[in-house]
Protein backbone atom coordinates (compact mmCIF):
# COMPACT_ATOMS: atom_id res chain seq x y z
CA UNK A 1 0.00 0.00 0.00
CA UNK A 2 2.52 2.32 0.64
CA UNK A 3 3.85 2.36 -3.10
CA UNK A 4 0.48 3.43 -3.65
CA UNK A 5 0.14 6.19 -1.82
CA UNK A 6 3.77 7.22 -2.79
CA UNK A 7 2.28 7.18 -6.70
CA UNK A 8 -0.64 9.32 -5.33
CA UNK A 9 1.23 11.25 -3.57
CA UNK A 10 3.45 12.16 -6.90
CA UNK A 11 0.69 12.50 -9.16
CA UNK A 12 -0.63 15.39 -6.63
CA UNK A 13 2.73 17.01 -6.71
CA UNK A 14 2.35 17.15 -10.45
CA UNK A 15 -1.80 19.13 -10.47
CA UNK A 16 -0.16 21.42 -7.58
CA UNK A 17 3.18 21.70 -9.17
CA UNK A 18 0.77 23.07 -12.37
CA UNK A 19 -1.69 24.93 -10.35
CA UNK A 20 0.66 26.61 -8.69
CA UNK A 21 1.73 28.81 -12.14
CA UNK A 22 -2.44 29.84 -11.93
CA UNK A 23 -1.97 31.09 -8.25
CA UNK A 24 0.10 34.13 -9.76
CA UNK A 25 2.12 34.37 -6.82
CA UNK A 26 -0.54 33.37 -4.65
CA UNK A 27 -2.39 36.33 -5.34
CA UNK A 28 -5.45 34.50 -6.73
CA UNK A 29 -7.37 33.61 -3.66
CA UNK A 30 -8.93 30.47 -5.79
CA UNK A 31 -6.13 29.00 -7.60
CA UNK A 32 -4.26 29.63 -4.77
CA UNK A 33 -6.54 27.62 -2.39
CA UNK A 34 -6.58 24.75 -4.64
CA UNK A 35 -3.08 24.67 -4.38
CA UNK A 36 -2.35 24.32 -1.07
CA UNK A 37 -5.28 21.97 -0.33
CA UNK A 38 -3.65 20.04 -2.98
CA UNK A 39 0.06 20.24 -1.22
CA UNK A 40 -1.55 19.30 2.10
CA UNK A 41 -3.05 15.80 0.23
CA UNK A 42 -0.30 15.34 -1.63
CA UNK A 43 2.34 15.61 1.96
CA UNK A 44 -0.25 13.41 4.28
CA UNK A 45 -0.20 10.46 1.04
CA UNK A 46 3.72 10.91 1.36
CA UNK A 47 3.74 10.90 5.27
CA UNK A 48 1.86 7.62 4.88
CA UNK A 49 4.65 6.23 2.34
CA UNK A 50 7.12 7.09 4.72
CA UNK A 51 5.91 5.21 7.14
CA UNK A 52 6.74 1.91 5.59
CA UNK A 53 9.35 3.22 3.09
CA UNK A 54 13.18 4.35 3.74
CA UNK A 55 12.71 8.34 3.47
CA UNK A 56 15.57 8.97 0.79
CA UNK A 57 13.78 6.40 -1.46
CA UNK A 58 10.33 7.95 -0.69
CA UNK A 59 11.34 11.36 -1.12
CA UNK A 60 13.39 10.66 -4.28
CA UNK A 61 10.69 8.86 -5.87
CA UNK A 62 7.90 11.76 -5.32
CA UNK A 63 9.71 14.29 -6.49
CA UNK A 64 10.72 12.40 -9.45
CA UNK A 65 7.64 11.69 -10.16
CA UNK A 66 6.62 14.92 -9.48
CA UNK A 67 9.54 16.68 -11.88
CA UNK A 68 9.35 14.59 -14.38
CA UNK A 69 5.35 14.86 -14.89
CA UNK A 70 5.38 18.51 -14.38
CA UNK A 71 8.12 18.91 -17.64
CA UNK A 72 5.72 16.62 -19.35
CA UNK A 73 2.47 17.97 -18.46
CA UNK A 74 4.68 21.75 -18.84
CA UNK A 75 5.50 20.87 -22.51
CA UNK A 76 1.62 20.29 -23.29
CA UNK A 77 -0.33 22.10 -22.06
CA UNK A 78 1.47 25.05 -21.88
CA UNK A 79 3.75 24.82 -24.77
CA UNK A 80 7.36 24.29 -22.91
CA UNK A 81 10.37 23.54 -25.54
CA UNK A 82 10.23 19.68 -26.15
CA UNK A 83 13.79 19.34 -27.32
CA UNK A 84 15.83 15.81 -27.01
CA UNK A 85 17.76 17.07 -24.48
CA UNK A 86 15.13 17.41 -21.87
CA UNK A 87 13.27 14.32 -22.95
CA UNK A 88 16.51 12.30 -22.39
CA UNK A 89 16.95 14.02 -19.09
CA UNK A 90 12.80 12.83 -17.91
CA UNK A 91 13.81 9.83 -19.32
CA UNK A 92 16.49 9.51 -16.69
CA UNK A 93 14.52 10.97 -13.59
CA UNK A 94 11.76 8.14 -15.12
CA UNK A 95 14.75 5.61 -14.77
CA UNK A 96 15.68 6.72 -11.29
CA UNK A 97 12.02 6.37 -9.91
CA UNK A 98 11.80 2.79 -11.62
CA UNK A 99 14.84 1.70 -10.35
CA UNK A 100 14.39 2.48 -7.32
CA UNK A 101 11.43 1.08 -6.96
CA UNK A 102 12.84 -2.20 -8.39
CA UNK A 103 15.62 -2.28 -6.29
CA UNK A 104 13.62 -1.40 -2.84
CA UNK A 105 13.47 -4.16 -0.33
CA UNK A 106 10.26 -3.20 1.75
CA UNK A 107 7.67 -5.38 1.43
CA UNK A 108 5.13 -3.95 -1.04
Amino acid sequence: MAWTYLFLAGLLEVVWALSMKRTHGFTKLGPSLFTIGFMALSFYLLALAMRTLPVGTAYAVWTGIGAAGTVLFGMVYFNEPRDAGRLFCVGLIIAGVLGLRFFEKTPV
